[in-house]
């Protein structure tokens, strides 16, 4: 017998199997993850670290490694794990018109600026995660701190690299670089203010996530940036490293917010 309520059309009954599934995916661990990284606004903050990084911290690179008698493209490539043509691709961007570098006082400042702008970033990112205020004092030094650091951890990456030759040992020895130096950024630019034992977790997702995606640059952005440079020139090979920037921002920014999930 009918109780007097008519049974729901067809595309009412879509409707809410719709709404059931999407309750279903939010009361789950992955809708709970996907909330979190909606509500800390993630793909905004990637953009803006990979646009930060090509205007600020490239020249910032570039004048270093000159000054240490290294050559910035050979650096990138290193970060890249590209093959000899795409990293002599990679070398015409930076191909200089004189062999001397002079900087002004103001042209130094700047530089230092804007890679502490980068810095600042992340540390932005970090304090929104884990709940931490910011002070302008502390936060200043432990930005520089962390500039220093990565470029000892990009300069150590590069040595062990060529040590070791292969594929699987420096992929091995760079994951625990990478958890080492990921963790020790945390704490740095959180000003301490997290224990190291709560960081742990953020720190290998982040490297897990680092470390795959180097493996996958070394099988794929070579192959891309000598096909881009052949269709569009020169700025083919930027558009490659900008999307490789990207994806080192959604690496950075996912690997914290898993590992805050898990934590």
């Amino acid at each position: 017998m009918s109780d007097g309520r008519k049974a729901p059309r067809p595309p009412e009954r879509a409707i809410l199997r719709w709404r059931t599934s999407a309750r279903r995916f939010q009361d789950s661990g992955a809708g709970r993850l996907w909330g979190r990284i909606w509500a800390v606004d993630f793909f905004g903050h990637s953009f803006q670290q990979a646009a930060l990084a090509l205007l600020c911290f490239f020249p910032f690179l570039i004048i270093v490694t000159a000054a240490a008698g290294r050559s910035a493209a050979v650096t990138l490539a290193g970060w890249l794990g590209l093959n000899q043509q795409a990293a002599e691709a990679v070398a015409s961007l930076f191909a200089p018109t004189t062999s001397s570098y002079t900087l002004t006082v103001t042209s130094a400042v700047l530089l230092v600026l804007g890679a502490v702008a980068v810095a600042g970033t992340l540390q932005s990112w970090y304090q929104l995660l884990f709940d931490v205020p910011g002070g302008w004092g502390r936060n200043t030094g432990a930005r520089l701190v962390w500039l220093a650091g990565l470029l000892a951890y990009a300069a150590a990456q590069a040595v062990f690299g060529r040590a070791l030759g292969g594929l699987l040992l420096p992929v091995l020895v760079g994951f625990v670089w990478a958890v080492l130096f990921w963790w020790a950024s945390m704490y740095v630019l959180l000003t301490g203010a997290v224990r190291w034992r709560a960081l742990f977790p953020a720190a290998l997702a982040t490297s897990v996530c680092w470390t795959g995606l180097a493996v996958f640059s070394a099988h794929y952005f070579s192959a891309t940036i000598v096909a881009n440079e052949q269709k569009y020139g020169p700025i083919g090979v930027v558009m490659v490293i900008l999307s490789w920037l990207v994806a080192v921002g959604v690496v950075i920014h996912l690997g914290a917010v898993v590992g805050r999930a898990v934590r």
